[in-house]
């Protein structure tokens, strides 16, 4: 769906289900900044369900990664009013989620220099364009 992501080579993804810890099983880069998508897997079928961004460019052109990076963003990040670490489990059990696959990628480095919200806005309006709607867990854009 998203050829766009196929330039990005630092890349990779993860499972998390809800009885496992979500610091553990993330192997987001904490040093990066990027995109990264969610799919739900549940009742044998996957879903698109978030799309998200970490880091920005300042003024002078240079990076200013979140601290913590992808991997803080992903695990701390609020959603569904608490930290992602917390709230991701309730929301799978309540959705009744077998699993989601987080997959990252890596934006902005010395190989491509694609600015995070730009790729994500890239991804969200794509989306949009083939259903008419968002991610389910993207409130707004």
């Amino acid at each position: 769906m998203f050829d766009e992501l196929n330039s990005y080579k630092d890349n990779d993804h993860f499972f998390f289900s809800s009885h496992e810890s979500l610091a553990e099983k993330c192997n987001a880069p904490a040093n990066k900044s990027g995109v990264y998508i969610i799919y739900a897997l549940a009742r044998g079928k996957i879903e698109l369900v978030y799309i998200g961004s970490s880091g920005k460019i300042q003024n002078n052109g240079k990076l200013k990664n979140r601290e913590g990076g992808l991997f803080d963003l992903i695990v701390n990040g609020k959603q569904f009013g608490e930290a992602r670490k917390k709230s991701w489990p309730k929301k799978l059990d309540a959705e009744q989620i077998d699993a989601l696959d987080i997959y990252w990628y890596n934006t902005l480095n010395d190989e491509v220099q694609d600015i995070p919200s730009y790729v994500e806005a890239i991804l969200i309006q794509k989306h949009f364009e083939i259903y008419g709607n968002l991610p389910k867990w993207n409130t707004e854009f």
